[in-house]
């Protein structure tokens, strides 16, 4: 057992009596204290009451007491996830001294399992961003290269976890707020069917809404795929119907490829790695085929974008969003500014247009799903990109093969699984040439969660896991 073991080997190390509660914590709480502040991921600590929890967890093992499944393992939870007694902000000035009364859903859950919250990780104000910053606790950099992103919004969760502070953390995503940050990180993350795990006590929106709102969901990421299933078995729901992985070996797997798309390119250097993949995966047997369930991404991304903006800016005050729509009457109609006021104001009857075209294509996925197991994409356009924090989100580039694109698209090989509810897991692929980690996003059939995350199991073989980025060693 070391730093970077899996859930199921530190939960039996503590089952067996191998290792205390109280020693594990202290270990992690030490890592944190010589690695964290060079990239700032956990922002908020609770050393104290973990310890209390480990000293109690360990006399009760003592007793002979039967006790959780993850009795004793340290995790630290995303700032926008409520946690009872310790402070959660979102990044948000607003909530700066919010302390919950009670936990997110999954987070009692989680804590039901036996897990032991120490912390809290960075995230963007209102997880808004794919980076990860904001004024209360400054920027989270990325582990592999501290000039760089590790994505957002749950950029603090994939570091944590990628430089062992976390044995496994629980992010949301809405915009690949869990798969770009571990694209990034070079770390596991399943964004799970839309509903699997209850959403409840997320911010935003603001605290005390109960109404789930579409598209998010809350997920896990870690160093390993098994600890994606056993997070994911932990925190669903109980009544959950999850498809079983019903392929047990990867040359019996039908892949579905769809790596191009003439509206939205890949950089080369993320490209290379993904045909790397695919290679591997056809030369370990891997049924594979260029195929895809839309002909292109351009107008599912706009409709996604119909569908995402209303969600982000539904929190936002009279004032906030007047500010809004008075740009986006100055803007260009084309332009991003316009089109972020339309969506974001639009009338039911448009949205329920858009939702009749997701309903649709989510039964053109129900087929698709039926001739091929997973379908293979990109996670990102780009691997993680150089901090650039301009005030203006509308108007920042990214650069891909030496071209200045949008920086929002960053979305858009997201956008497939998140609209239409589906199961999506991104697994680490390599590290292009200039040493940044890239990561593959498989798509499988709603609740086919199991599915996803066995073959990224399978997948490891034959293209490798996790790798912890340099410097950041195990040292226990």
């Amino acid at each position: 057992m070391n730093g970077f073991s899996t859930v199921a080997e530190l939960a039996a190390a503590l089952r067996q009596r191998r290792v205390k509660a109280r020693e594990l914590l202290e270990r992690v709480i030490a890592r944190i204290a010589t690695d964290n502040a060079r990239l700032n991921a956990v922002v908020t600590f609770d050393y104290e009451g973990a310890r209390g929890s480990a000293d109690r967890a360990d006399a009760a093992r003592a007793r002979g007491e039967a006790l959780p499944p993850l009795s004793g393992v340290p995790v630290t939870i995303k700032d926008s996830l409520e946690t009872a007694g310790m402070r959660t902000t979102c990044g948000a000035a607003q909530w700066s001294r919010y302390v919950p009364e009670r936990n997110a859903a999954a987070v009692q859950m989680l804590i039901g399992a036996g897990c032991i919250v120490l912390g809290k990780s960075n995230t963007p104000i209102y997880t808004g961003d794919l980076q990860t910053y904001n004024t209360l606790f400054g920027v989270t950099r990325n582990p592999w290269d501290r000039t760089r992103s590790c994505g957002g919004s749950s950029g603090g969760s994939a570091v944590s976890v990628a430089c062992g502070f976390s044995a496994f953390e629980l992010g949301s995503d809405i915009g690949g707020s869990i798969r770009i940050p571990a694209h990034c990180c070079g770390v596991y993350g399943h964004k799970p069917t839309y509903g699997l795990i209850p959403f409840q006590g997320h911010i935003p929106p603001p605290p005390g809404n109960v109404a789930a709102p579409d598209l998010a969901v809350v997920g896990p990421i870690a160093r390993h795929a098994d600890d994606l299933e056993t997070v994911l078995l932990a925190a669903a729901r109980p009544a959950a119907a999850l498809k079983e992985a019903c392929v047990r070996r990867l040359q019996n797997y039908r892949a579905a490829v769809w790596i191009d798309d003439g509206d939205f390119p890949i950089d080369g250097a993320v490209k290379e790695l993904l045909e790397n993949c695919l290679d591997a995966l056809g030369r370990a047997g891997v049924s594979i085929r260029r195929a895809r369930p839309v002909p292109r991404l351009g107008a599912l991304f706009d409709d996604y974008l119909r569908l995402l903006w209303p969600v982000t800016t539904a929190h936002l005050s009279q004032k906030a969003m007047a500010r809004v729509i008075e740009t986006g009457a100055a803007s260009p109609p084309e332009s991003w500014h316009a089109k972020l006021a339309r969506y974001a104001n639009a009338a039911h009857r448009d949205w329920l247009a858009v939702h009749e075209r997701r309903e649709q294509l989510r039964a053109r996925l129900r087929d698709f799903f039926r001739e091929f197991d997973v379908l293979l994409m990109p996670t990102s356009p780009v691997a993680a990109i150089p901090h650039d924090h301009s005030e203006d989100l509308m108007a920042r580039t990214i650069r891909i093969n030496g071209e200045a694109r949008w920086y929002w698209e960053q979305l858009a090989w997201i956008a497939l699984a998140t609209m239409a509810y589906l199961p999506a897991t991104v697994a680490p692929v390599g590290l292009t040439r200039n040493g940044l980690p890239v990561g593959l996003q498989i798509v499988g059939p709603e609740f086919g969660d199991r599915v996803t995350i066995h073959f990224a199991r399978c997948m490891a073989a034959a293209v490798g896991g996790f790798v912890p980025p340099p410097g950041y060693e195990d040292r226990a």
